[in-house]
């Protein structure tokens, strides 16, 4: 029997996540770096510059001798700020510290090829760059030991999400936030339930059903995080879980180097296709990554979208266990399912988009609109740099063969092409609706 305190304690706020969790970290250190902006302590990290424009221009003159102190001082800045958060949360930060170096040093690698300025007219810049070097590296020698604590994909990606809600004033996310339901929370549920349906009327997955709605989730809203919160609803086995991310981060990378060639390819609008990938790829990393090799308004679209998705996480979890309950349970457990949802959706909300909601109200309502310019200078040059960060280490973590070997065939691979290709089709089409122009004013 479970004592009064303890259920008193479960009960009560646990005030600890605040500094343990690296959601709320993103938060932190989003802020901070703002904060030392307003009042002039930093200033624009020093990067490697375009070369390549003009005959003799060599990759000499991206990174001058008398830059080469700056670009030190700005990694020592961005190695502190991410030890410190480390540390406070209980992780290994010697490990991180040994890793961090190489990582900042294929950044730097990136962002110098990627503002040689003939390739980097034809899309291939930091970003595309950062990304083929991790690639690199895990598909051949693949990712060294010491250097696995200082891939932190999410981390990177969720405190440049915070910047970048200081790039977006406040009436332009309105805006894309009313869109961007159309495309996100109209098309989310529909996808999640007809591949639930799928798995279990055409594929008779009815001995994994856990599989299937986790599948169906991961698919449909935020790969990893839905795939975990899904399947935990839903009482799905860890391998299953485990298998459903693995088809997910397969398909994650191949639709990241894939969509936005295809919409180059076929003319799409870069708005419009920065809503489809902000609606179909799985990972916050990777849609912002597609978004940004179609340029810095599909970004902010694709961005937006996700986030917008990613509130859904938690109501889809929710929804899942009371399912759960009621069909499968026989409604054993539904009142304490039904009484724990708002809490349940709190939990599994990304609690980014607060960072990334509040960056945008800052900018938008306290700051003098004379200062915004100068300041957003500043923070866009870490938030590109965190973000070419995070590519360097989404492709350190993506061994193909690796990836392979955990995806077997069959039912659930079938069921994630299908419910993907339902995806691409249906939010495509809610893309083109809301955000094409032809039905509702232009948001840029």
């Amino acid at each position: 029997m479970v004592s009064q305190s303890t259920e008193a304690k479960k009960k009560g706020i646990v005030w600890n996540v605040l500094w343990k969790e690296e959601d709320w970290w993103a938060v932190w250190l989003g802020f901070f770096l703002i904060l030392l902006t307003i009042i002039g302590v930093l200033v624009k990290p020093t990067l490697p510059s375009k070369w390549g424009r003009e005959p003799g221009e060599g990759i000499l003159s991206s990174i001058p001798l008398d830059a080469i102190p700056g670009i030190l001082l700005t990694g020592l800045i961005v190695f502190v700020i991410f030890a410190a958060a480390n540390k406070i949360m209980g992780r290994d930060v010697g490990r991180f510290a040994t890793g961090f170096p190489v990582v900042f040093l294929l950044a730097i690698l990136a962002y110098l090829l990627g503002n040689y300025a003939p390739l980097r007219h034809y899309g291939f810049n930091e970003v595309i760059w950062a990304l083929v070097l991790g690639l690199l590296i895990s598909n051949t020698i693949r990712t060294p030991a010491f250097m696995q604590k200082a891939v932190l994909t999410e981390m990177y990606i969720k405190t440049g999400l915070v910047l970048l809600g200081a790039s977006i004033l406040f009436d332009r996310m309105l805006v894309l936030g009313m869109y961007g339901l159309g495309v996100a929370w109209a098309v989310t549920p529909v996808v999640v339930i007809f591949m639930y349906w799928f798995s279990q009327k055409i594929l008779k997955m009815h001995e994994n059903r856990g599989l299937a709605i986790t599948i169906s989730a991961s698919t449909s809203v935020c790969g990893v995080s839905a795939a975990i919160a899904a399947g935990t609803a839903a009482k799905a086995k860890k391998e299953e879980i485990t298998l459903a991310i693995s088809i997910t981060l397969i398909f994650t990378v191949l639709m990241m180097i894939g969509m936005p060639a295809f919409i180059a390819l076929v003319g799409i609008d870069p708005i419009v296709g920065g809503a489809w990938i902000g609606g179909t790829i799985d990972s916050t990393g990777a849609v912002v990554a597609a978004g940004a090799m179609l340029g810095p308004e599909a970004m902010e679209t694709a961005a937006v979208i996700k986030m917008i998705q990613n509130i859904l996480i938690g109501v889809i979890a929710f929804c899942v266990a009371v399912f759960w309950v009621i069909v499968y349970e026989k409604g054993t457990a539904s009142g304490a399912a039904i009484q724990s949802g708002p809490k349940e959706i709190w939990v599994r909300m990304p609690k980014f988009i607060i960072g990334f909601v509040a960056a945008s109200l800052v900018f938008s309502f306290l700051i003098p609109g004379t200062a915004v310019d100068e300041h957003l200078g500043v923070i866009k040059g870490y938030r590109v740099l965190f973000f070419v960060l995070a590519f360097v280490s989404i492709g350190l973590e993506s061994n193909f063969k690796d990836m392979a070997k955990m995806v077997r065939g069959g039912k659930p691979l079938i069921l994630y092409i299908i419910g993907q290709s339902f995806n691409l089709i249906l939010t495509l089409i809610a893309a083109w609706i809301f955000f094409s122009g032809r039905f509702f004013p232009p948001v840029f």
